[in-house]
């Protein structure tokens, strides 16, 4: 396992690190607890020590799983939780100093701990990161004891450009892959500048990366991947990256093409990722402890020649920048 500073928390981290919206199982199952204690023994075991959660990731549970699970290997592993989803309506009006402090000791409490390595906003209106009193709340919160750092999970580069203005901002967590290239043009330069660690989520593209899917593949009804393609739910950039289902087959054919027969383009997708130095680490996800496995052999793959990152960028270009790339 290779790590890389999460920058101003002074963290050392996973570069490949573990995601936990499904932990439990498959999206829409019930949560299995002995599923997720397997699949974050087999990340911890295998030097993963950062691992991001979220209070509302299956009501809870995953946060309880989590806490659990790193209390029992008594290795040293920092948890990263977020907070914010819950309001409903998520409107900028829910947010308040009052209820997000709710929410923290809330989740103090399912992770078991008396104080969070880092607590994030849950993707949060656009309104609300030009409040400094919510951001300042975090800060009453840290001089308690009750956190070590604030971050943000975002939606769009533009709000992380303005969260970043926020001297107690530490870490931002967006959502950057093969199909989604925008972060790379300016704000992780702004980020670097500013001492900012880089949380990658959504690594795959919602498995659409793993090469795995084709036009036959069915979604159960609780999986976002079949519910929420349009955004009816939450906002459509975190299914598929935003990217429609049959133009992400096509482009994946294409990428297919530049490696060796059977190589696992999961490797390929995670590895492109970490080509970015600015990059702290990657949290994808896993529903098995195999999937983690997975993931972690990212560090076996070769590397790209100079040519198979001039043709990924291309395909970018041609199928999928059109599409996407104004949105986010």
């Amino acid at each position: 396992m290779n790590y890389r500073k999460l920058g101003k928390t002074g963290f050392e981290v996973s570069e490949i690190s573990l995601g936990t919206w499904q932990v439990g199982g498959r999206w829409g199952s019930k949560f299995d607890h002995s599923l997720a204690e397997s699949i974050i023994r087999e990340a911890i075991d295998n030097g993963v020590n950062f691992i991001d959660t979220a209070d509302v990731y299956s009501d809870g549970e995953s946060e309880k799983a989590v806490g659990r699970a790193v209390r029992q290997s008594g290795t040293a592993v920092r948890i990263a939780t977020k907070c914010g989803r819950q309001i409903n309506p998520h409107v900028n009006k829910g947010y308040t100093p009052e209820v997000l402090r709710g929410y923290v000791e809330d989740s103090l409490k399912r992770l078991g701990t008396d104080c969070i390595d880092l607590i994030q906003l849950h993707c949060p209106p656009t309104e609300v990161y030009y409040r400094p009193e919510i951001f300042g709340e975090f800060e009453k919160l840290k001089q308690e004891g009750k956190i070590l750092n604030l971050g943000v999970s975002v939606e769009k580069v533009e709000e992380a450009i303005k969260a970043i203005e926020y001297d107690n901002v530490t870490t931002v967590q967006i959502i950057y892959n093969i199909f989604r290239q925008r972060p790379r043009e300016r704000f992780f330069r702004m980020a670097a500048e500013k001492n900012i660690g880089l949380i990658i989520r959504v690594p795959l593209a919602s498995g659409l990366l793993s090469g795995k899917f084709g036009p036959d593949t069915r979604f159960a009804p609780g999986d976002h991947r079949f519910f929420n393609r349009t955004g009816l739910f939450f906002d459509k950039g975190e299914t598929f990256a935003g990217v429609p289902y049959d133009t992400g087959l096509k482009a994946v054919t294409r990428l297919r093409a530049l490696f060796p027969e059977n190589t696992p383009l999961v490797q390929a997708a995670l590895q492109w990722i970490l080509q970015s130095e600015e990059v702290s680490c990657i949290i994808p996800g896993a529903s098995s402890a195999d999937q983690v496995k997975s993931n972690l052999n990212t560090a076996a793959f070769p590397g790209f020649t100079t040519e198979q990152m001039e043709a990924v960028n291309a395909i970018y270009d041609e199928e999928i920048k059109p599409l996407v790339h104004h949105l986010w």
